[in-house]
């Protein structure tokens, strides 16, 4: 295992981004969401360990202290910096996996670089304007109630915000401020659902049964917008599966 930071040069200045690498073989793209870059660790390591992967996993820039450039304030354009991290880094045939807020950065780079994404998992993703299945107010929530509606079992997964240091407190507030520029209070982009018509990524949408952050409902309505996706609901997962049901996740890449 190896971390590297590459400076990504955009149109707005420059861009750092501090990436891990496990394995080797064919390129696995895990993107963080909201709950930052520690919601993918271990489901990396043990992605590389059982499979021939060359998995990626880049802390979106803002989180866990790292700098975020002030024009770096969109999802779409977090999508374009892993655009050209894949340029960099001359990877083809990519696929890519993001949870919550990374699987609608997931989307936008499957429609910004198609000819380097051939694969798309999006794990309970945000980013739809659904009307239907509308999620929860994230910027209204208390970190409690965000953890009752993220976990199938909540219980051992609540923070205790007294007893963190200042240090990580410092870390979380940055953390929240990040996810808040980046996808607005919303979560939603009205004009995502119709532009996903136009991902050609073979994609595979994943969801929690007891997500109530983002429904099953407005799970089914990210595949159908996406041309011949596949939907998996997996039993006993909320928001996170690939930490509540890592094992169940890991079972949908035997094969690929």
């Amino acid at each position: 295992m190896s971390s590297r930071t590459y400076t990504l040069p955009m149109s707005y200045g420059e861009v750092p981004v501090t990436v891990t690498e496990r394995g080797a073989g064919a390129p696995v793209l895990l993107l963080h969401g909201g709950a930052g870059p520690g919601s993918f660790i271990g489901f990396a390591d043990q992605l590389a360990a059982r499979f021939p992967f060359r998995v990626l996993t880049p802390v979106n820039p803002g989180f866990d202290g790292t700098p975020r450039p002030e024009g770096l304030d969109s999802v779409h354009k977090l999508a374009e910096v892993y655009g050209r991290l894949l340029a960099e880094l001359e990877l083809t045939g990519v696929t890519v996996v993001g949870n919550s807020i990374g699987g609608w950065v997931a989307a936008e780079l499957a429609l910004a670089a198609p000819d380097r994404v051939a694969r798309l998992v999006v794990i309970d993703g945000a980013g739809l304007d659904s009307a239907e299945h509308p999620p929860a107010d994230f910027a209204t929530l208390t970190l409690d109630q965000i953890t009752e509606l993220s976990w199938a079992n909540p219980e051992g997964h609540r923070i205790d915000l007294s007893a963190l240091t200042d240090a990580q407190r410092a870390i979380a507030g940055g953390n929240r401020a990040a996810l808040m520029a980046y996808s607005g209070p919303s979560m939603a982009d009205p004009t995502l659902a119709a532009r996903l018509s136009g991902v050609t990524a073979d994609t595979l949408v994943v969801w929690g049964e007891a997500d109530r952050m983002f429904t099953p409902g407005y799970g089914k309505e990210y595949a159908a917008a996406i041309p011949g996706a596949s939907f998996r609901l997996l039993p006993g997962a909320g928001h996170l599966p690939q930490l509540e049901t890592p094992e169940a996740v890991l079972a949908l890449f035997a094969g690929a």
